[in-house]
């Protein structure tokens, strides 16, 4: 059996809708792999990572060392708790809107191509159905003309029609089923930093009620400035 020779028939038959179908499907498997590796990265064991962190700034009572912790990690929680450390020893307010910022640099970094994948998702079907209309007006034009003399000329349509169709779905069903993953590990990230800044801030306010005050090379010293991609 030609499978290839198979596909290239039906993609054929199938039409002209096929080939925004088809694009959307390569667009579909690279966003993907793009996303997968994306996150894969910026995964982190964060119970060791907060570990490390509190051992720096209560035990050792060195900020720095705390940001030398974020340094080694990848991820968006290093890079937040980075940037807030960063402004350690300076009004609350400022820090936790530090950390707001960050926070949103990063979500829009890990949600970065998931909107092309929200529109493959919703748009393939809608062009699959585009396809079986037009291959529905292309049997009964057919069969206008030809009447029932000539079968053939109306299945040709309507054979149009199914293809579209199932090609529609076929990449719409994988690419909403990598949405749904993704939005779920962003959702997990996001309980991940939530939890994380929560312990920095209560952290903080444990350091200066023991009256731990920044490095020398802090931010108070010497105005370092927050860079949440760190």
């Amino acid at each position: 059996m030609n499978f290839g020779g198979t596909i290239m028939e039906i993609f054929r038959e199938g039409g002209p809708v096929m080939w925004p179908l088809l694009a959307f499907s390569i667009l579909g498997v690279v966003f993907i792999i793009e996303r997968l590796l994306a996150l894969r990265q910026a995964k982190i064991n964060v119970n060791e990572f907060l570990a490390k962190i509190r051992k720096s700034l209560i035990v050792n009572r060195s900020v720095k060392d705390a940001i030398k912790v974020c340094e080694d990690y990848k991820g968006p929680v290093p890079s937040i708790l980075k940037a807030g450390l960063l402004k350690y020893g300076q009004p609350k307010e400022d820090v936790e809107k530090t950390i707001e910022n960050a926070a949103l640099f990063e979500m829009g970094r890990m949600e970065r191509n998931l909107v092309w994948l929200a529109t493959i998702a919703n748009v393939s079907p809608l062009l699959g159905f585009f396809g079986t209309v037009a291959g529905m007006i292309k049997s009964f034009d057919a069969l206008a003309e030809a009447g029932l003399s000539n079968p053939g000329l109306v299945a040709a349509g309507i054979s149009e029609a199914l293809i579209t169709t199932a090609a529609g779905l076929a990449v719409a069903i994988p690419t909403q089923l990598a949405y749904n993953f993704f939005m779920n590990k962003i959702n997990k990230f996001v309980r991940d930093i939530e939890t994380s800044t929560n312990m920095l801030l209560e952290t903080f306010g444990e350091m200066q009620r023991s009256g731990i005050a920044p490095d020398a090379s802090g931010p108070s010293a010497g105005g370092a400035s927050v860079t949440p991609g760190g």
